[in-house]
């Protein structure tokens, strides 16, 4: 039978519309939305972003705590464009996951899936996935999904052709794995496969290059062949093992500088092997709960602790261990497909689940951010156990129910959805909705109280300083921000004494030595401030503001052509500094008065 191209377009258009229609409504509230959390130092506040030169420091001398070069590079185009107006940075975001929508409806559709679409659907809407489009610093997430999937896609593709599923000529296979005339694909080993190979293996690397948390990728494509032949041979391990590579590069980069940038002193992976075990299976069976039934989302999560560890602690492993044992009994039928799913589920979060060092894992064991990856993997099974309800031979649901029931999953999670979006539309919103669902955050104190320090509301923020501090002494970050929030009252040894605190927990940061020497200054302890201001700019020599603070200071403790040299590169990194211009013309009278 010969199908009506118009019918055929319209069977493709409209649930496509579908998926873009509800994902504009769900992220509607984002759009207007502000920067939140580190989402101004990373973009806003970013000076290589804003630096012509950019591109080459991005990619060859980065300064950041992750290397994300390509992301970056995104960034920095974008900036370009937008400039500090967080909308297009938000549409970006947005248009990249519905992107990543459609790919994922075409990944299942080459799978065979019949219901495919609806796959896309409740991605495009899942509440699970909304920290990550919602958060501009999280494009991380969205830009190396839609390269994963063309991976897959491409990989999928050559492994079809390097197997000859279907050979020119050949009588064996007459449709595809959906009803659908099957196209003639290359014969075993021949080269027509080979560029898919090829394309998969330069995606992936484009994924890595956006952010290192698709790290599992080559472990994904050795699960497809099993689920594909139920098999893994020598050719499937040999083919995987160029992504291992580029796997284990990029992976052993991005230990290196949570390591040496993201981790401070104190904040190293803690907890014995076995807590840590623990602790992963706790997270899977956490994030498999928010994947299912995603109500009550956090922007940060209640941080439990496992110490001692007790048996039960290691429930979710056992329950785990069952779960597969009855899959693995049964997967020359649907189990095959069951532990495909729970396998890309379990095997994408495996690296953010305590087992490896991380900066994050001090606020929260969990993060939905961490699960955008991992949620295909549920999706798409339950794409499959509807395909199977709805099989041709021996239907258990019509048709039409289905998609009544679709229909109805699609629209409570796009409700949820939705109402979870507008609190990430400002810092306030954001960290007041935390706090409220989970005041034992310290990182949401403290950020709240830098929302209102931020709106001139000074006397509510240092309470939620002082809580933040309470809940952990060594939040440096809290500390410096209630130091500046004493100083702006007038308590000028209130604030001394924060920000050698900060000072102490992170001795490398230029900002808090700065700031340190400024408070001194107002304390009339010239020669200690001037010690913090030297301090301020050998950790960063390009800072303009510091140079300038130890211009005053040397100019007030009498080193006048130190004085001097200081304003001058003041004035050097930042010509429109005009008190910098006022110092130095005092400085260079009181010089030529001298002599």
């Amino acid at each position: 039978m010969i199908r009506s191209p118009v019918r055929s377009t319209a069977r493709f258009a409209i649930p496509a519309a579908l998926i873009v229609l509800a994902g504009c409504l769900v992220y509607w509230p984002s759009i207007r939305g502000g920067w939140i959390w580190d989402d101004a130092e990373e973009v806003a506040q970013n000076p290589v972003l804003r630096d012509s030169d950019g591109l080459e420091k991005i990619w060859f001398a980065p300064a950041g705590t992750d290397y994300f070069p390509l992301k970056t590079t995104v960034q920095w185009l974008e900036w370009r464009a937008w400039g500090d107006d967080p909308a297009g940075y938000h549409a970006v975001g947005i248009a990249l996951h519905l992107l990543s929508a459609f790919l994922f409806w075409r990944l299942l559709r080459r799978l065979g899936l019949r219901w495919a679409w609806a796959g896309g659907l409740l991605f495009a809407v899942h509440p699970l996935a909304v920290e990550s489009v919602a958060w501009i610093a999280e494009l991380k997430n969205t830009l190396s999904l839609p390269f994963l999937l063309l991976a897959m896609l491409a990989y999928v593709e050559f492994s079809d052709r390097s197997d000859g599923a279907i050979q020119p000529g050949a009588a064996t296979r007459t449709q595809g794995r959906d009803g659908r005339p099957a196209r003639p694909l290359s014969a075993p080993g021949s080269a027509g496969a080979r560029p898919y190979y090829l394309l998969s293996l330069v995606l992936f690397l484009l994924a890595m290059l956006s952010k290192s948390s698709v790290v599992m990728f080559p472990v994904v494509i050795l699960l497809y062949c099993w689920w594909k032949r139920g098999r893994i041979g020598r050719a499937d391990l040999a083919g995987a093992a160029p992504f291992f590579a580029v796997s284990l590069g990029l992976g052993f980069v991005t230990v290196w500088f949570q390591h040496h940038r993201a981790i401070v002193a104190g904040h190293r992976l803690a907890g014995s092997l076995l807590s840590r075990l623990a602790g992963a299976g706790l997270s899977l069976g956490f994030y498999l709960g928010k994947c299912l039934w995603p109500t009550g989302l956090l922007p940060i999560y209640p941080r439990w602790e496992i110490d001692p560890v007790t048996p039960l602690d290691f429930a979710p492993w056992l329950a785990m261990a069952a779960i597969f044992a009855c899959l693995w009994s049964r997967r020359d039928a649907w189990g095959r497909h069951a532990i495909f799913g729970l396998g890309f589920f379990a095997v994408n979060l495996l690296p953010v689940t305590g087992l490896v060092a991380m900066s994050y894992l001090r606020i929260s064991r969990v993060a939905d951010h961490f699960a955008y990856v991992p949620l295909l993997g549920i999706l798409g099974l339950a794409v499959a156990g509807a395909d199977r309800l709805t099989s041709a031979d021996r239907p258990l649901v019509p048709d039409w129910l289905m998609k009544s029931g679709i229909a109805a999953v699609a629209l409570a999670l796009a409700w949820q959805a939705h109402g979870y979006a507008e609190i990430f539309r400002n810092e306030r919103t954001l960290w007041s909705y935390t706090v409220a669902r989970n005041p034992g955050a310290w990182a949401a104190q403290g950020n709240l109280g830098y929302a209102l320090f931020q709106e001139g509301r000074v006397a509510e923020a240092i309470p939620l300083y002082r809580e933040a501090l309470r809940l952990n002494p060594d939040y440096a970050e809290a500390r410096y921000d209630l130091g500046t929030a004493l100083l702006r009252t007038n308590d000028v040894a209130g604030a001394i004494a924060e920000y050698e605190q900060a000072v102490r927990l992170q001795p490398a940061s230029a900002e808090m030595q700065n700031n340190l020497g400024t408070a001194l200054v107002r304390a009339g302890r010239l020669a200690d401030a001037a010690g913090h201001f030297e301090a301020a700019v050998a950790l960063e020599p390009d800072y303009a503001e510091a140079h300038h603070n130890l211009g005053n200071a040397m100019l007030l403790t009498g080193r006048l052509p130190e004085a001097v040299r200081q304003y001058e590169e003041a004035l050097r990194l930042d010509p429109g500094d005009a008190a910098a211009k006022s110092g130095l013309e005092i400085a260079e009278r009181a010089l030529q008065n001298g002599k």
